[in-house]
């Protein structure tokens, strides 16, 4: 059975770090590309970080050079590190697999591929 939990968001004020875990079950975490996505109340949803099955990583604009995103394969757990963070960072961020895919095309995955999700806010 497919199962992605989130985990690590909270409150934090501008400027300091969080770091967000996806434990992955029923498949393992380097087999589809992975993604972290996030959407703010009245505001699209957006796909922050992604890393494919071969290990390459990419970032939205407005996250690059703060957030990083990795993987454990032993724990299969995914995450994503925040750090500098920003007012304009405060979302309900959510892991998904990318299957079937293995590179990060801009795609949105369908269910049971998503996690619950975690909220972080960031105070300025």
């Amino acid at each position: 059975q497919v199962r992605l939990v989130e985990s690590g968001g909270g409150l934090v004020q501008s400027g300091e770090s969080l770091r967000l875990s996806c434990a992955v079950s029923g498949f393992t975490v380097d087999y589809y590309a992975m993604g972290w996505f996030r959407q703010a109340p009245g505001h699209e949803r957006e796909r922050v970080s992604c890393i494919s099955s071969h290990g390459i990583a990419d970032y939205a604009d407005s996250v690059k050079g703060r957030f990083t995103i990795s993987r454990d394969n032993a724990k299969n757990t995914l995450y994503l590190q925040m750090d500098s963070l920003k007012p304009e960072d405060t979302a309900e961020y959510f892991c998904a697999a990318h299957y079937p895919l293995a590179n990060c095309a801009v795609y949105v995955p369908s269910q049971p591929w998503w996690g619950q999700g975690t909220q972080v806010s960031v105070s300025s």
